[in-house]
Formats: C-alpha cells, sequence, structure tokens
C-alpha cells in the first residue's frame, strides 16, 4: 500500500499521528508546506491526503486543488481549526473527502483516515474496471446468456429480433452484434420507427427521388442505402405502419426495393436487426403486425432481461454511470457508498438501465458531496422504499418532533411532521395534507374537525410530551393575538435550541454535532448563519 501523506507545519501534529498511524501499521510520509508535497508528486504518490489549510509557503486550499488536476481520485483530508470550518466548507465541496477540526480526537482521526483508505483502495480497483469497461456490463445470469448469444452471432448475417422493455439496452445489444459481426467495419445505422409520422417514415427508410412528393427537390437515400455493407437496426418495430411493413417484408425477402417515385430497384445488402418491448404475437393476433413479418424476422430472438432481473449489475452500472456522467460534465466522479448502492439495488427501475443512468447524471449534479450517500438518493427512490410504518423523514433536514418519543409510543399511522405545516405521507416524500389552525386533516381515522386542544387524538398517543403542549399554548397565543411569522419565529427557536444543545454536546466540533442531529455538515453551517449564531 502507498504511504498516507500528512501535511502540517505543526511538528506536535505530524508527530502524533505518524505514531498513531505506526501502531496502525500504516506506511506515513510527513511534510511541512505544500511547496515540498507538490515536488514529491513527481516520483510518488499517496494513498490518502492529510493536509492543513494554513500553513507558511502555501495554502492548503491551493495545496488540494493542485493534488486533485493530477490525482482526482485521490481521498484529501482537510485538518481545519474551529475558526477555518466556514471557509473550509464552502471551499473544499467539490474536493476534500472530509473534514477534521482541530484540536481532534485521536481516535477518531485514525478511524477517519482508515475509512479514507478503504475507500481509495477500493476506488482503485473499480477505476481498474472502467478502464477496461466493455461495451455491455452484466455479471448476472441473464446477461451471460446474452454475451454467449451475441458470441455465438459474431460470425453469421442472420436477422435478430431483440425484445425487452423500454430503456433496457436494446440499441447497445443492437451494436454489439454490428461490432462483432463480419460487418463490423460497416455503417451501422438506427431508426425508431415509432418516432417517425407515417408519411415520412417510408421516405426516411427507403428515401426518394426528386420530385416524388411536393418538397422533394433532390434525390435523397434513405436508411437502407445508408446502411449498405453494414446494419440497419429498427427499433420499435411493432409500431410500424401496417402498409410499410410490406415493403419491408419485400426488401427482406427479395433484397431490393424502390425509392419512393423511382423506378429503378436498388440492391440491398443489409442485415436487418429488429427490436421491440411489445409482445409481437399478440400484435400479429390482434391484426396489427404481418405474420409472415414476424415469421422473418423472427429467425433468432433475443431476450434482454429488465434491470430488476439482473439487480447484482446494478451497483457495477451505478459505478460506471457516475464516471461517465462526470467526464461528460468535467467535473470530478463521485463516489458513492455501500448503503446507497444497496437502495439503488432494492429499487425496481421502471425505465431500466435508462432510468439507471439518468439518476446517476442526477446525482453527479445534484449530490452535495464527493460521496453519495443514501439521504442524497433522488425523492422517488427514497419515497418507494420507505417502511409505512417507519418514523418520519426529517424536513429539509430538521429533526421530526416526535424523534423524542419512545418506539412503542409512536402512532402506526402518519403523524404530524414536526412544528410544521406539512404532514409528510408514511414514505417521507410529498405532502398528504396542510395545518388549518392547529393540526390537521388527510390522516386516516383524524377527522376534519380537530379541536385546537385534541393533541392526544391527533398523536395517537397517551400523553403527547410537555414540551408540545408547551409548544402548542405558545403557537396558540401568538395566532389569537394575530402576531406575524409565527412559523417562522417558532422553527428558528426551535432550530436553534437543537443547534445550540447539539454544539454544547460536541464543544462547538460542526461536523459532530451535524452527524448527532441527522444533517449534513452543510446544512447546520448554512442554519447557523441564518440563524445569526456565529455573531
Amino acid at each position: 500500500m502507498k504511504p498516507i501523506w500528512i501535511v502540517d507545519d505543526d511538528q506536535s501534529i505530524r508527530f502524533v499521528l505518524e505514531k498513531a498511524l505506526a501502531r496502525e501499521e500504516l506506511p506515513v510520509r510527513s511534510f511541512t508546506n505544500p511547496r515540498d508535497v507538490l515536488i514529491a508528486l513527481n516520483d510518488d504518490e499517496p494513498q490518502v491526503l492529510v493536509s492543513d489549510i494554513r500553513m507558511p509557503g502555501g495554502s492548503g486550499i491551493d495545496l488540494l486543488s493542485k493534488v486533485k488536476e493530477r490525482l482526482p481520485g485521490l481521498p484529501v483530508i482537510i485538518m481545519t481549526a474551529y475558526s477555518d470550518l466556514d471557509s473550509a466548507v464552502s471551499a473544499f465541496q467539490g474536493g476534500a473527502f472530509e473534514y477534521l477540526p482541530k484540536p481532534f480526537d485521536l481516535p477518531k482521526a485514525i478511524e477517519l483516515i482508515r475509512r479514507a483508505v478503504d475507500e481509495s483502495v477500493r476506488e482503485e480497483v473499480i477505476d481498474e474496471r472502467v478502464t477496461q469497461m466493455p461495451e455491455m456490463l452484466g455479471q448476472a445470469p441473464a446477461m451471460q446468456d446474452v454475451f454467449r448469444a451475441i458470441g455465438r452471432l459474431s460470425q453469421s448475417n442472420v436477422t435478430v429480433l431483440i425484445t425487452g422493455e423500454s430503456g433496457s439496452g436494446k440499441e447497445l445489444v443492437a451494436r454489439a452484434l454490428h461490432k462483432h459481426s463480419p460487418r463490423g467495419n460497416g455503417p451501422f445505422v438506427a431508426i425508431n420507427t415509432a418516432a417517425i409520422p407515417k408519411d415520412l417514415l417510408e421516405s426516411e427508410l427507403f428515401g426518394h427521388e426528386r420530385g416524388a412528393f411536393t418538397g422533394a427537390q433532390t434525390m435523397r437515400r434513405g436508411r437502407f442505402e445508408q446502411a449498405d455493407g453494414g446494419t440497419l437496426f429498427l427499433d420499435e418495430i411493432g409500431d410500424m405502419p401496417f402498409d410499410l411493413q410490406t415493403r419491408l417484408l419485400r426488401v427482406l425477402s427479395d433484397g431490393q426495393f424502390y425509392r419512393v417515385g423511382g423506378h429503378h430497384p436498388i440492391k440491398s445488402n443489409v442485415r436487418v436487426i429488429a427490436a421491440t418491448h411489445q409482445n409481437l404475437e399478440d400484435r400479429v393476433r390482434q391484426g396489427v403486425f404481418r405474420e409472415d413479418l414476424f415469421h422473418r424476422l423472427n429467425v433468432i430472438r433475443l431476450r434482454l432481461p429488465p434491470l430488476r432481473e439482473r439487480r447484482e449489475d446494478i451497483p457495477t452500472l451505478a459505478r460506471f454511470f457516475l464516471q461517465k456522467s462526470a467526464k461528460d460534465l468535467g467535473v470530478e466522479a463521485k463516489r458513492i457508498s455501500e448503503a446507497a448502492l444497496a437502495r439503488l439495488a432494492a429499487f425496481d427501475f421502471p425505465g431500466n438501465v435508462r432510468q439507471l443512468e439518468n439518476v446517476c447524471h442526477w446525482l453527479t449534479v445534484m449530490a452535495p458531496a464527493q460521496v453519495i450517500e443514501s439521504k442524497d438518493l433522488p425523492p422517488e427512490l427514497l419515497d418507494s422504499h420507505a417502511d409505512p410504518l417507519a418514523p418520519l423523514a426529517p424536513l429539509n433536514g430538521m429533526p421530526s418532533a416526535l424523534s423524542s418519543l419512545p418506539v412503542a409510543e409512536t402512532p402506526t399511522i402518519s403523524a404530524p411532521a414536526s412544528l410544521g405545516d406539512t404532514l409528510l405521507n408514511p414514505s417521507g416524500g410529498m405532502p398528504v395534507g396542510t395545518v388549518s389552525g392547529g393540526f390537521h386533516h388527510d390522516l386516516p381515522g383524524v377527522s376534519d374537525a380537530v379541536s385546537p386542544g385534541s393533541l392526544t387524538d391527533v398523536l395517537g398517543v397517551s400523553a403527547p410530551p410537555a414540551w408540545l403542549r408547551d409548544l402548542e399554548r405558545d403557537a396558540r397565543h401568538r395566532l389569537e393575538v394575530g402576531q406575524p411569522d409565527v412559523w417562522d419565529a417558532l422553527t428558528r427557536q426551535f432550530e436553534a435550541c437543537m443547534i445550540h444543545t447539539a454544539l454544547e454536546l460536541t464543544r462547538g466540533r460542526r461536523i459532530e454535532a451535524a452527524q448527532k442531529l441527522g444533517i449534513g455538515r452543510n446544512t447546520i453551517t448554512r442554519k447557523i448563519q441564518e440563524l445569526g449564531m456565529d455573531e
């Protein structure tokens, strides 16, 4: 394993970390300034970099950006004094693996470095796999069957029909069949027959002569001619208009066709691969698809499994798409935690591989940190697997008002969200009801006429905590006297109390306080600024 590099001008910090890491049998190399680190990178590189922010001869912020240019996947831990933390959070959102506030607890520091090492080793293995990534991915047995079929068909020109749900990757299979066939050096031409209006589809497929119809001012070669010597991929063949199916059958049978408005036959040296998400046997029975064309296309049929039937492939695909999205956007690739991968693998993905790719693109743009956690996943993934009997998820990073209730007292129906005018649904997602004066309706078994003092009925517990009763009395008084902005005033007091208490317990360590509260480190920094607690 490569050494862990420690960069700090404070000799005592370097000494303590060196000795602690040595006891863990982790190799260490120390530096007193960023300049020496950059020189050393010409000949060596670390497994993990641990750097202070403020040092003579250079800034840790500048060092981070320069190191990331050379080693974008390197985990970098930033050591910050309490007064540095705000600048660190804003400056390192796109780069740092984690923050280590000074003075730090040594066992926790070593545990953090250990996590960074594990992440680094795992990413090295993943990066190696990604660089060797084939055009198609899959270790699931169903995908291995597809790969074997592609291999068997590699030296054949036979017509292939690919079936599978939308977004499952049918065009990728068609491209692989073309690439590994004797026609691999020829053109691969794809057309979605469902996406082109009926009046234009014939011209798209077969081309047209000049003057064949209004607007045809020049001769145009169709897709069959463009694919000469190669492969023509007809996607969503089940939606092809009935009369065009007859012309397609003629091309497949005779190997020749006429342009629209043309009088001379054109020979077609094209291998046809068709795909559909529909059941063509049913389409034949319904009389909307020609039976003879079906049999002509159905020489070899490949069924592409939906993503929910190959869940073991989701982690590999997700990492690949995160790398791909980062490259497309010109940003550093984000890593994803095992918990988040498990959550992805549990989702059914009705949009299949295409939907997973879109999710990874969304995460590349929207996830707040370099390591994607379960809470960072899109709402549709989080909502779909929430336990309807579980406590409600926090709203905008705010702890639930019921979090202090014993588990046995938690109601089995969704309860009002904390101090809010919004009620979350059981999955913690979109609102299902709003407060009207006090606590409200739209909850199963709760009457529309909820009396102002019926907290016990709404919460479904024998006696609500005293602080909730006090809150209700305070809110009622403010509302009765017509005080403006009651919601904002009480919410600010509640948030300030929670954050102040957590910071007292952690002796001002914001990251640890955020972890105890169950919110993100960016959230707690923003809240402290909004509430004026820095003053």
